[in-house]
């Protein structure tokens, strides 16, 4: 172009695809409509409608759902309301697994992110490989598999008690830790890929530029690395703890009365003519909810970052 001026901004590097832009994205948005927004406002109404008898709903909409999660009312709901401790226990039992989880997520797969991303090109893609492929089979038999792995006669404990390290099977099912180990093996990927991702792009001149300023391994770690990778290991963080959070197989399989989960409570309520779909609704919205608060501090605290 003539005396090197560029074309307007609005014309700079265009595709020809404006007037389609709507159009185009019209599928995607239905898609969203139909099955993210509409299950989740389906769920919110039935939180406030009555149950049946007999199972299902009446159109009826009271707060009643909310009620029973909070307050204990008697057994014919004529006393005066004391808080219900079960379902806040359960609650609180369900964040304590998903932090565990989570934090062994962090110790693992941070170093196993770092050794992958310091590999040569050709070798990264035989780790990641290696890391995804045990995912490739279905959560449920995976978590079966597990099971057996750790179950009082199955190989863990043989091969403990062959090599002399125990006497008697170590009794892991329906555990606190094997809720953990349930937990970790499912979701350990889930952290280790956002980690690997942002170490990649890390620019190692910066470590030794520090290490030629005298810095430890340990203060590079903490005042260099860890800052530029953060962006990572929150990633990693969410995608585990979320998803461990509302977990049912692990806790139902893994775990016993001592281990029960609100992901467990929220698939009970819709089972069988027993269920309670408003409660099970109501669960499920209070869960959502607070997991949106978690995540909207998260994505504050990261823009006020981004200000300063």
């Amino acid at each position: 172009m003539a005396g090197g001026v560029l074309p307007p901004p609005s014309n700079r590097g265009g595709t020809g695809w404006g007037p389609l832009r709507v159009p185009l994205l019209i599928p995607t948005w239905v898609m969203i409509g139909i099955f993210l927004l509409l299950p989740v406002l389906l769920m919110a109404v039935y939180s406030f409608l009555t149950k049946e008898f007999r199972g299902g709903v009446i159109w009826d909409f009271t707060l009643a759902a909310y009620d029973q999660f909070f307050f204990d009312r008697g057994l014919f709901g004529d006393e005066p309301p004391v808080i219900e401790w079960t379902y806040i226990s359960i609650f609180w039992r369900s964040i304590w697994q998903a932090g565990v989880a989570t934090l062994a997520c962090l110790l693992v797969g941070f170093p196993t992110a770092w050794f992958i991303a310091t590999r040569a090109p050709a070798q990264r893609t035989v780790w990641l490989f290696l890391i995804t492929i045990p995912y490739w089979v279905n959560l449920l038999i995976r978590t079966v598999s597990l099971k057996f792995l750790i179950r009082d006669n199955g190989p863990l404990n043989e091969a403990l008690i062959g090599l002399g390290l125990l006497d008697h099977p170590l009794p892991l099912v329906n555990t606190n830790l094997a809720v953990q180990l349930g937990l970790f093996y499912s979701y350990l990927p889930f952290m280790v890929l956002p980690i690997y991702a942002a170490v990649e792009r890390y620019n190692f001149a910066l470590s030794e530029a520090a290490s030629d300023l005298y810095a430890g391994r340990w203060t590079i770690l903490r005042e260099i690395v860890l800052p530029m990778v953060r962006p990572g290991i929150v990633a990693g963080c969410i995608l585990v703890f979320v998803p461990s959070l509302g977990a049912f197989l692990a806790p139902d399989l893994l775990g016993g009365a001592k281990t029960y989960m609100i992901g467990s409570l929220i698939d009970e309520q819709f089972k069988g003519s027993q269920g309670n779909w408003p409660f099970g609704a109501a669960i499920a919205v209070i869960l959502m909810t607070m997991v949106l608060m978690v995540l909207m501090a998260q994505a504050r605290a990261a823009l006020k970052g981004e200000r300063k």
